[in-house]
């Protein structure tokens, strides 16, 4: 991912991530390849690229200025599906850390509406 590798994040703090929402987003991403490009309904004008090694919150009125990212997703030891995934977020804006939360679920609910088509059967 073209994550700007210079750029300094203000804060980096340890964050799990649902494994539901994780495991629909790395789906699609296997399925249409990278990346995928997510609207945020709830946060105007923010943006999620998904890539394998990031997800990136970018704020596309400001030229895709980075506000956070989540990375480092320890998904190698993995032995099941349903249990949270160990991640990095990077907070690259001064207020990032108060839609990080927001912003996830946001991130989640959108996914859901997008690909409800790559469910699998008994999938609720």
């Amino acid at each position: 991912m073209d994550t700007p590798r210079e750029l300094t994040p203000l804060r980096k703090l340890p964050r799990q991530l649902e494994a539901a929402c994780y495991n629909r987003i790395r789906l699609a991403l296997l399925r249409s390849g990278e990346p995928l490009r997510i609207t945020l309904a709830q946060h105007r004008g923010l943006e999620v690229i998904i890539a394998h090694d990031a997800w990136l919150c970018v704020d596309s009125l400001m030229e895709d200025m980075p506000v956070l990212a989540w990375r480092a997703f320890q998904r190698h030891a993995r032995d099941n599906l349903h249990q949270p995934i160990r991640c990095e977020i990077h907070l690259y804006h001064h207020c990032a850390g108060l839609i990080m939360g927001t912003a996830f679920d946001d991130l989640c609910t959108v996914a859901q509406r997008r690909f409800a088509h790559n469910r699998t059967i008994g999938e609720p």
